[in-house]
């Protein structure tokens, strides 16, 4: 297996290593996994996998989830199929920088996608490094958000387009839910700061050492949380990767948001994500 980094701060694409033997060679599968924590999103080229040796490889790390608005390929329950063609209604959350899943109260750890069509041109995704977010924050912005908490939501992304019956619904199965704004990464340790596209509000700012007037909390706890979130938008903390059919990239969804760029319409792009189930952020 080859390692070649792409940018200083996150990713690298991997060479000569075969993901559907990955699925059953228990030594390759460390490998694999040894890196994902060094570079937070790891990509290979040329991978001939079949539906099922995806599902396999990518419950090498754990158990699959499905998606509550998404569609999940009928044969294989946990493959997310996202399939975007010229009949397509625009959809807008993908193009947003987010972590997967965080009105779940243990969001995914990671996914394991694979481009099963793709534009000539287009449609790349971009991945950001938040534990580099967060270790480049000023002192005094770690000093304020330590022990801050968000409200993620679900109603308010995915909902927001639904009838008001089917959001509240939407709700009612899946409660908003609330997150350390700077979470610890299990595995390695890293602090990682935690908010995106699903982050609605800070649920504990509104102390006496943080509001001293009205304008403290409204609009200054809103511009506090517009400007974490902003953080996954520099460039030095990104990588971006042009897709392939049979490309696939494998990411560590505790310690990164991505993008996935919506500039190919009306081109068709199909993509499956098996996600995996993760933990309950602290």
């Amino acid at each position: 297996m080859k390692i070649e980094k792409l940018t200083c701060h996150i990713g690298a694409e991997l060479s000569g290593v075969s993901l559907a033997e990955a699925a059953h060679n228990a030594d390759l599968f460390g490998e694999i996994r040894a890196e994902l924590l060094n570079y937070k999103v790891l990509f290979l080229r040329d991978q001939d996998l079949t539906k099922a040796n995806h599902v396999a490889f990518a419950e090498r790390f754990g158990t699959l989830e499905d998606h509550p608005v998404a569609g999940s390929d009928p044969q294989h329950p946990g493959l997310v199929q996202i399939y975007k063609n010229e009949q397509s209604p625009p959809d807008h959350f993908e193009n947003a920088w987010h972590c997967d899943a965080t009105w779940r109260d243990a969001p995914p750890m990671g996914a394991v996608l694979r481009c099963v069509t793709c534009p000539p041109v287009g449609g790349d995704t971009m991945w950001a490094n938040m534990a580099k977010a967060y270790a480049d924050l000023p002192e005094h912005i770690k000093t304020t958000i330590d022990g801050l908490k968000a409200r993620h939501s679900i109603e308010a992304s995915f909902g927001a387009r639904m009838s008001q019956e089917k959001r509240h619904a939407l709700k009612a199965q899946y409660p908003d839910a609330e997150h350390p704004v700077v979470r610890t990464h299990p595995e390695t340790g890293e602090k990682v700061l935690f908010v995106s596209g699903f982050a609605t509000h800070f649920t504990n700012f509104h102390t006496s050492e943080n509001v001293r007037y009205g304008q403290d909390f409204a609009p200054g706890s809103a511009q506090l949380l517009t400007y974490l979130i902003g953080r996954a938008a520099i460039p030095e903390y990104q990588v971006r990767w042009r897709w392939q059919p049979n490309s696939v990239a494998i990411w560590d969804n505790r310690c990164t948001q991505h993008y996935a760029v919506m500039d190919y319409p009306p081109c068709v792009r199909e993509m499956d994500r098996a996600a995996i189930t993760g933990d309950k952020p602290y």
